[in-house]
């Protein structure tokens, strides 16, 4: 399977040569002891230090002074340094021109199963293709690689990676679409809130537009792209027509929202002109309230002091009356009870007292 898959990349330039073509007077082998950026790496040779920078692979700046850290700079450095950890024996091929102006030397780097560093870098869509001088030994397979990456949309041409330029093509032209295509505002508030997300958008877009039209401060950012001529200006019109029609939305709604707040004006005005109506109506219904209290009151405190007149009247006639009755007879004397007999049992009778018997006739009895 090892041997299908470095025949498969060698096809492509992926791979090249082994560590048994080391002793080649163009080649030579060290250990990684660094990695500096996405696209140079330092390795011992011989017991020293040489500075590498990889040929024909250029990754986004994290190093330059002068330079922004730019987009996936850090993303390619890391993936350098999990594919060459430091300890890492390499093979180094050289082309025509051995250093740079900076002394680095200059060399394609193999990997122990002989893949091409310098072009697998391109494959993750980490950098693009360049020429120095005259070292173009390295620019094929790392042209391929890069068309792989951009067929696939990786890296540098991934949509989902918010700092790429795909991305931001992506999401300033989804942006501009669902701002221009927003269903009418309602409010004056939403109409003014829409006219500053269009206004926004618009501008976001013609920001991006200034760096695909080549702004030179952001000249670099347009190589990570990767757009050709014929793509990117495509993307010049496609932008230009969305910005257009943004930008007759923000117009158009402009109209709407000076009459929507006419409309609100006017409602607020007579919500405020109800509520004063409200108010008047209120008091005057307290006030109404208020003053048939006061002649309830008024009504009781009358009765009640004719009430109390009435009664005060009654009250002297009575006393009148009671003086003008005649005197009362004198009382009679107390009664007092007779003092109790002393009791005195009756004398026996001699008389018979028991049952008789009367004859018939009545007249004559006997005892019985």
């Amino acid at each position: 399977m090892k041997k299908l898959i470095i025949a498969s990349l060698a096809a492509t330039g992926l791979v090249a040569g082994s560590f048994a073509a080391g002793a080649a007077a163009n080649a030579g082998t060290g250990t990684v002891v660094r990695v500096v950026d996405g696209d140079t790496l330092v390795v011992s040779i011989n017991n020293g230090d040489h500075t590498i920078r990889l040929l024909n692979i250029d990754t986004p700046e994290t190093k330059d002074p002068n330079q922004p850290v730019e987009c996936l700079g850090p993303e390619a450095s890391k993936y350098l340094e999990g594919l060459l950890p430091k300890g890492t024996q390499v093979r180094l091929e050289f082309d025509a021109e051995r250093h740079d102006k900076y002394g680095r030397t200059l060399a394609g780097v193999f990997t122990a199963d002989g893949s091409l560093v310098n072009a697998k870098i391109a494959q993750q869509g980490l950098g693009i293709p360049v020429e120095y001088g005259g070292n173009r030994k390295f620019l094929p397979p790392v042209q391929a690689a890069y068309e792989e990456a951009r067929a696939a949309k990786s890296g540098l041409f991934s949509e989902s990676i918010g700092c790429t330029l795909p991305a931001q093509l992506a999401e300033t032209t989804k942006g501009l679409e669902t701002a221009t295509e927003a269903s009418p505002a309602t409010t004056s508030a939403a109409a003014g809130a829409a006219a500053g997300v269009l206004a926004s958008k618009v501008a976001a877009a013609k920001a991006l537009r200034k760096v695909l039209n080549g702004d030179k401060v952001t000249e670099r950012a347009l190589l990570w792209a990767g757009l050709s001529t014929a793509v990117l200006a495509k993307h010049v019109s496609n932008l230009d027509k969305k910005i257009t029609a943004a930008e007759k939305k923000a117009e158009d709604t402009k109209t709407p929202k000076a009459t929507l707040e006419a409309t609100e004006k006017r409602a607020e005005e007579e919500r405020k002109a109800a509520e004063a109506r409200a108010v008047a109506e209120r008091k005057a219904a307290e006030e109404r309230a208020a003053a048939e209290k006061k002649a309830a009151d008024e009504a009781a405190a009358a009765a009640a002091k004719a009430a109390a007149d009435e009664a005060a009247r009654n009250a002297a006639a009575e006393a009148e009356r009671l003086r003008n009755l005649p005197a009362p007879a004198p009382n009679p004397a107390p009664y007092v009870a007779p003092a109790p007999q002393p009791y005195v049992p009756p004398a026996p009778s001699t008389k018979y007292t028991g049952p008789r018997c009367y004859a018939p006739g009545g007249k004559t009895w006997r005892p019985c």
